[in-house]
Order: structure tokens, then C-alpha cells, then sequence
């Protein structure tokens, strides 16, 4: 409700006494709330805030190497006890 409360009083639509009847919040406690996520929303858009995680890329290419080579021996021995069709 903060969130919702503190953008309501952003965008100017609507008084601090309509916000705060409407709300059942005192005005002085939207105006804190409205100047909280003006200096905190600097931080959704830091670049640095949350890394993004490394991925080994030699390591899924081994993974999919390994497992194409299992799928087609599978696929051979099936094949050869009938108990895969050919017609793939």
C-alpha cells in the first residue's frame, strides 16, 4: 500500500487531503513516503546494484556434447532390438 500510496502522491492527480481521506493515512505520513521512494528509486536503475552470473560456457558445451553422444547410442541400440522404428 506504501508503494501504491507513494505514486498516487507523485503523480499529482490527486491533494495530499484527497490521498489521505482516501487512504485513511495522515498527510504527513504520504509526504514521507512519496520523498522515501523518490530518493530509494535511484537504486532500481544502478547498473552495479546486482551482477549478473557468470555462465561457463565450455562447461554447458560439454554438457550438450556429452548428452547428444548419449542420446545417439541410445537411439542406435534401441534401433537395433527393434525397439525403436527406423523411420525417425
Amino acid at each position: 500500500m506504501k508503494a501504491k500510496v507513494a505514486l498516487a502522491a507523485l503523480s499529482g492527480e490527486h491533494t495530499l487531503a484527497e490521498l489521505s481521506q482516501k487512504y485513511d493515512v495522515h498527510p504527513n505520513q504520504i509526504t514521507d513516503w512519496k520523498r522515501q521512494l523518490q530518493e530509494q528509486a535511484v537504486g532500481v536503475f544502478d547498473k552495479g546494484s546486482k551482477p549478473e552470473p557468470a555462465v561457463d560456457l565450455k562447461a554447458l558445451h560439454a554438457k550438450i556434447g556429452q548428452l547428444t553422444l548419449e542420446n545417439d547410442f541410445l537411439e542406435t541400440a534401441l534401433t537395433r532390438v527393434g525397439l525403436l522404428s527406423a523411420k525417425r
